[in-house]
């Protein structure tokens, strides 16, 4: 599956019209790594205002305390999104639509999120008190703006609404 996904991106990466190597822009979301999970970005210029920002995060890690036992929540994702820039790519505001797909892996955790779901799963509860193994796929809207610090070094800020949907198998905790 890893396979394939590296193949998309790089068959997308020289197909697309105008893919210089200045046009592509590599990634991280920081606060994505403070989760413990390690992420890597690529965006790169579709036109002179549109662009395909293609993420890829993982978190393989299991975490154990003598007080709570073993905590984990691994997944991988990956998260492809077109955007429009109402300048410039990289370069100000930009719209986006974007998709998600992934494994997940959770179990023993308390999750900063709130409580009860379209489907009456309090994924909160359920996440402490049991396993849910499966994958999980998704959609939504973006908005975002990415601010220029030098040539080689930009900040960006982004918000998004969106659905997503997980299909488990549900275990005890063990």
């Amino acid at each position: 599956m890893k396979s394939i996904l590296i193949s998309i991106v790089l068959l997308a990466l020289f197909l697309s019209p105008g893919a210089a190597a200045h046009q592509i822009a590599l990634k991280t979301n920081l606060l994505y790594d403070a989760t413990t999970t390690p992420n890597l970005g690529l965006e790169f210029g579709l036109s002179s205002k549109s662009s395909l920002n293609i993420v890829y995060g993982l978190n393989p890690w299991k975490f154990s305390t003598d007080t709570h036992g073993e905590r984990f929540v691994k997944h991988w994702v990956v998260m492809p999104e077109y955007r429009w820039w109402t300048c410039t790519t990289r370069n100000g505001h930009f719209f986006g639509v974007h998709a998600m797909g992934g494994q997940l892996n959770v179990s023993n955790v308390s999750l900063p999120v709130p409580g009860v779901f379209f489907s009456g799963l309090n994924l909160k509860n359920a996440a402490r008190d049991g396993r849910y193994q499966g994958i999980f796929a998704g959609a939504g809207l973006t908005y975002g703006y990415q601010y220029p610090l030098s040539k080689h070094w930009n900040i960006e800020g982004e918000i998004g609404v969106g659905y997503a949907h997980l299909w488990y198998d549900q275990y005890p905790c063990g």
